[in-house]
């Protein structure tokens, strides 16, 4: 019998669950409960106690004892530095972010485009006592910080659904976006500013490989009274330079 000329993709419903699952309790900042959950992923609640014990088998999440509820389980942890351990970028870009800790005193971030959203794999925090906290893993909201806007402008298009205000400076218009977005094509960077929390502010810039497609994303952000419009403009010739430098690092 004749192999398909085409490659077809049969999803595993039960294995969309449990990410749903796991995605709900990684975006939530306290534990959650099996009711919680369902709400949450739209899953019925019987549906998702069975993945729950299924994943804390293999301590993918865990129970709480005092409160029944879930977090996620420390076997994520062991998955998520094997990942990162293989993203050879981050050796690479390492001297990178240090140079730009150490020329803006602000906290330099690495990101990966993922399909829906950049995420942190690296960074090199401020030495400042008031400074701004990467977190590895944490995902950039497109629309409303600059690291999310390079994704848009490089690699996302247009988000789904309407758009999250986090802040009362967070664009919300899709129209808007659009030409924030076509601004950071045009000159190469993006800047958002108190856009996703209050007192942040950060810039970004592609890293971008011989075709000109996006493999990685340089920020650099900071507290929004320090790193104003002025300190971020100050900035953005180093943030463009190790891009480029960056850029053509990855192509060897």
């Amino acid at each position: 019998m004749a192999e398909p000329t085409e490659p077809t993709e049969r999803l595993v419903s039960t294995v969309e669950r449990a990410v749903a699952v796991l995605v709900a309790l990684a975006e939530s900042p306290v534990d959650l409960g099996t009711n919680e959950i369902a709400r949450r992923t739209g899953i019925n609640a019987s549906s998702v106690s069975r993945l729950l014990a299924t994943l804390a088998v293999d301590e993918l999440v865990r129970r709480v004892p005092e409160s029944g509820r879930y977090r996620l389980g420390v076997r994520l942890i062991q998955l998520g530095n094997a990942a990162l351990d293989r993203v050879d970028l981050r050796e690479v870009a390492r001297p990178h972010l240090v140079a730009l800790t150490e020329a803006t005193g602000e906290t330099a971030t690495l990101s990966l485009p993922g399909e829906q959203m950049p995420m942190t794999v690296d960074f090199v925090q401020s030495p400042s006592t008031v400074r701004s906290v990467a977190e590895v893993g944490r995902p950039s909201v497109p629309h409303a910080t600059a690291v999310g806007k390079v994704f848009l402008a490089y690699r996302g298009g247009m988000p789904d659904g309407p758009l999250e205000s986090y802040t009362p400076r967070t664009i919300t218009d899709r129209a808007e976006v659009a030409r924030e977005v076509a601004r950071v094509r045009e000159c190469g960077w993006a800047e958002a500013m108190r856009e996703r929390e209050g007192d942040l502010s950060g810039i970004a810039a592609p890293v971008l490989d011989e075709r000109g497609v996006l493999v990685a994303i340089l920020g650099i952000q900071g507290p929004a009274g320090r790193f104003d419009h002025r300190a971020m403009a100050a900035a953005v010739g180093q943030l463009l330079d190790h891009a480029v430098r960056l850029s053509s690092d990855t192509l060897r």
